[in-house]
């Protein structure tokens, strides 16, 4: 059975990236990152759904982006944005270098377990502006990964594969339930807490798309609240 690394972070686009691998027949090893993020729910969410998606080998590994901050999500003195996404805005929970940082180890796992593929959950729709999950990066990346390795010398470097890239996010929970992902599992705030905080950037954009998707029960009740008011207001 063929090897394909999966990036999970422990959010709904991870989660299903990680199901889609699945699908596609591959044995999947899993990999996470504590960066110095904010909290650790995403990690011991992506624990959880690698346990219930039956993937036996998951690696998690200390790259600690936080030393120098320049993020929201690994600044605590940089406020996290609450105010919803803004066209061909950079948001401040843009990390320097993440996507950069972390497919280069999983290119490094993958040499090493003889992976054919990595799959990645980044989205170039909902999240505009984040540079590093645009598909020409990836293009570019793909020219790295083939130039940087013995296996992509000898012309079998892993495929770097983004199946939701173009996907919105209303998409991505359809693909997401069809799959059989527990998206109830999934951890997508950018918040701590006991529970998702409903308010900050990713949680709008995941309640908006689990309500449209006919979920609203996944939901958290400030988004379900903050989406029909706004529809309230046309």
């Amino acid at each position: 059975m063929s090897k394909a690394v999966v990036l999970l972070s422990g959010g709904l686009d991870s989660a299903t990236t990680a199901a889609i691998a699945i699908a596609d027949g591959y044995e999947v090893i899993a990999l996470s990152f504590r960066y110095g993020q904010r909290h650790e729910r995403e990690l011991a969410a992506a624990t959880k759904i690698a346990k219930t998606l039956g993937i036996k080998e998951h690696y998690t590994v200390d790259v600690n982006l936080s030393q120098w901050g320049g993020s929201a999500l690994t600044d605590e003195s940089i406020d996290v944005p609450k105010d919803g996404v803004k066209p061909d805005i950079i948001p401040a929970t843009y990390v320097p270098g993440r996507n950069t940082v972390f497919i280069a180890i999983a290119l490094s796992l993958a040499e090493a377990k003889g992976a054919e593929a990595i799959y990645l959950g980044i989205n170039a729709v909902d999240y505009s502006g984040y540079p590093d999950c645009r598909p020409e990066y990836l293009e570019a990346y793909q020219q790295l990964a083939n130039l940087s390795s013995k296996i992509g010398v000898e012309g079998k470097a892993p495929r770097l594969v983004a199946p939701l890239v173009k996907d919105s996010k209303v998409e991505i929970v359809r693909r997401a339930l069809r799959l059989g992902v527990p998206i109830q599992d999934t951890w997508s705030c950018y918040q701590g807490g006991e529970d998702p905080c409903g308010v900050c950037d990713s949680c709008r954009i995941r309640d908006r798309a689990l309500i449209e998707a006919n979920v609203a029960e996944l939901a958290t009740p400030t988004g379900r609240e903050l989406y029909y008011a706004e529809e309230m207001k046309g």
